[in-house]
């Protein structure tokens, strides 16, 4: 048995210049396991709250507050823990915590102190982490299908343009190494597109081009001819995902787009995203429909999932039981794993277990506010999740994860990459 001896917090800095967590986690035999707390920008509801502390200081986000608690209450309850049982960890954690929203210790305090955990577990047991996560909960490893950012949009680019992420994926790669050759042509096509067309404003905040279009539709034209100067077959090797987040810009069925000044019915928005769906090689869609808005997620998932992947982020939170909810009730088929949205990597894996039981899709993700720290890369690996969203293309909190990939790949062997070929079998494939 191997016992936790100390736990530690500090502030650190996110991707964004903005305060986080990060916790080190010191056993009792000298192994030391540490990870980092990321931020989201947009956000469901129903998701897990940073603590932040408020007032005129560092404009109200500062994490003192956060920090006490992991150094205070959480590292009194740890101590003397086996690191091996993450579950008992989290559960000691959750115990001084039983809010919802996790708004008493604070959601970065939570999950910097759950991954660290996992962390020193990993060391302690001599082996890598997606190593451990596999064996720890009994899934079979395999390197995910990127999916990556080519233009950002929605609360990652001032909103320039109303749907968030304009990505692709390579299905049709024979290994991750070549998904990311493959990116890098089509994300700098892009880049060269726009700059030509004096359409681009910078990069955006998950490295993706800040773009200056005049509709949300020209995103996807323009993307279809980045592929195509890449020398790819639009919907052949390389295909188009959407993360809409359209609770960002819609509230009780009503959806604004404020780019193209124009109101919308869910209706409209189902019709509207329809037409994109047969225009163009789209084979996933995320928050496609607001959170607060269920009956025309049903009836969206009704319409379009038998041929494209549905992801529920902000609508599902990683829940486990809001996936329960919406499979029965037939909203969505895959979801978006983020260990911060829930607050534990307990809690995380509880929802992707429950996904995998409805024969849903997975998706591990980051978070718009990242770090240095991969968790997520090991994440995605050591469970089998089939995909992982950090992202684009630049950044380098954003390729330090599709690197971690290419390091595990060379250990699993490209074997070891599926491609995610549920994604390969559609429309456009065939």
């Amino acid at each position: 048995m191997s016992r936790i001896q100390s736990v530690k917090a500090r502030r650190v800095w996110d991707s964004r210049g903005k305060p986080t967590v990060e916790v080190e986690i010191v056993l009792d035999n000298g192994c030391l396991g540490r990870a980092i707390a990321p931020a989201g920008a947009s956000r469901g509801s129903r998701e897990a709250l940073d603590l932040r502390d408020g007032g005129a200081s560092l404009r109200g986000v500062d994490v003192s507050r956060a920090v006490a608690n992991v150094n205070g209450p959480i590292a009194a309850t740890l101590k003397g823990l086996d690191v091996r049982d993450q579950q008992a960890a989290d559960n000691a954690i959750l115990e001084l915590d039983p809010s919802p929203l996790k708004e008493v210790m604070g959601g970065n305090a939570v999950v910097a102190t759950s991954l660290a955990v996992l962390h020193a577990a990993a060391i302690d047991a001599g082996k890598p982490l997606w190593r451990h996560v596999s064996d720890y909960y009994g899934q079979q490893p395999s390197l995910p299908l990127p999916e990556i950012q080519i233009f950002g949009g929605g609360a990652h680019a001032g909103r320039r343009v109303d749907i968030q992420d304009f990505m692709i994926m390579v299905p049709g790669a024979s290994s991750f190494d070549e998904v990311m050759e493959i990116t890098s042509e089509v994300y700098f096509a892009a880049g060269d597109i726009m700059a030509s067309r004096g359409k681009t404003a910078g990069l955006a905040d998950e490295g993706g081009w800040w773009p200056v279009f005049d509709s949300n539709e020209e995103a996807l034209e323009t993307l279809v001819l980045a592929i195509e100067k890449a020398g790819e077959k639009p919907g052949e090797r390389v295909v188009i995902s959407l993360d809409v987040a359209a609770s960002e810009f819609g509230k009780n069925g009503s959806y604004r787009l404020a780019l193209e000044d124009r109101e919308m019915s869910s209706e409209a928005l189902i019709d509207m995203l329809g037409r994109w769906l047969d225009a163009y090689p789209i084979v996933s869609i995320e928050d496609p429909i607001g959170e607060d808005d269920p009956e025309a997620m049903v009836e969206f998932t009704r319409r379009f999932g038998d041929r494209v992947q549905i992801i529920g982020d902000d609508y599902l939170v990683t829940s486990a039981r809001l996936v329960e909810e919406a499979a029965n009730t037939g909203a969505c088929n895959a979801v978006l794993i983020k260990v911060n949205q829930i607050g534990t990597v307990s809690e995380a894996v509880e929802t992707f277990k429950a996904a995998k039981s409805a024969g849903w899709g997975t998706i591990v993700s980051a978070r718009s506010g990242e770090t240095e720290d991969v968790s997520i890369s090991h994440l995605s690996v050591g469970l089998g999740a089939g995909q992982l969203k950090v992202g684009s293309f630049q950044r380098s909190e954003r390729m330090a994860k599709w690197n971690e990939c290419l390091r595990i790949q060379d250990e699993l062997g490209s074997d070891a990459f599926v491609g995610d070929a549920p994604l390969a079998k559609t429309w456009w494939a065939s």
